[in-house]
């Protein structure tokens, strides 16, 4: 697939994924990588080495925001992304299974995974339910493209997204966002 940009996933082929990581072998785990990558938007080496103090207040609870560390991001770009209302409960049944401290997202040898683990775990399920042209990079590019869409519903700008998505430049932001050939047809119809 070089050169060429992963495909967007439609609520569909999300519900699809998540069907597959909740029948797999860790289902938490690999729903928690799903939910990290379409509901946050995070690159496979950012949710490989999300750890739990990004994540939690200083109760020690699930705290509103999930704050990404410049130590983790592509080029240091760290940034704070609002949890999403799926992502929450999915991050606080893993913390009352798990030890709140390390990494969130846990190899079966009780390590972090590493972002290629990550990589490989996304193209083996879009392998097994034969969606073509995905990557592990998919969910970045729907939860970008969704941002974008709906964006001006919560009264805020293309560079809101771009801040989300942790992009130095708002050129960068819009290679990510996908054009809807029907919203195209309708647009021009208001012209």
């Amino acid at each position: 697939m070089a050169g060429k940009q992963a495909k967007t996933l439609s609520a569909d082929h999300i519900d699809d994924l998540l069907f597959f990581a909740e029948r797999s072998r860790h289902p938490l785990r690999n729903r928690l990588i799903v939910l990290l990558s379409v509901k946050a938007g995070l690159r496979a080496a950012e949710i490989a080495k999300l750890s739990w103090d990004m994540v939690l207040n200083p109760s020690g609870e699930v705290g509103p925001i999930l704050e990404l560390q410049d130590r983790i991001a592509k080029k240091r770009g760290g940034r704070s992304i609002p949890l999403h209302p799926d992502l929450r409960p999915a991050l606080k049944e893993a913390l009352r299974l798990g030890k709140g401290h390390g990494p969130i997202i846990v190899s079966e040898r009780g390590g972090a995974m590493t972002p290629m683990s990550i990589v490989v775990w996304f193209n083996r399920a879009y392998c097994a339910l034969g969606f073509d042209g995905c990557s592990s990079h998919s969910g970045r590019r729907t939860f970008i493209t969704r941002a974008a869409r709906l964006v001006h519903k919560a009264g805020g700008s293309l560079r809101d997204v771009q801040l989300l998505a942790g992009h130095r430049s708002i050129q960068t932001t819009q290679r990510y966002i996908d054009g809807d050939s029907d919203t195209q047809r309708k647009l021009v119809s208001l012209i």
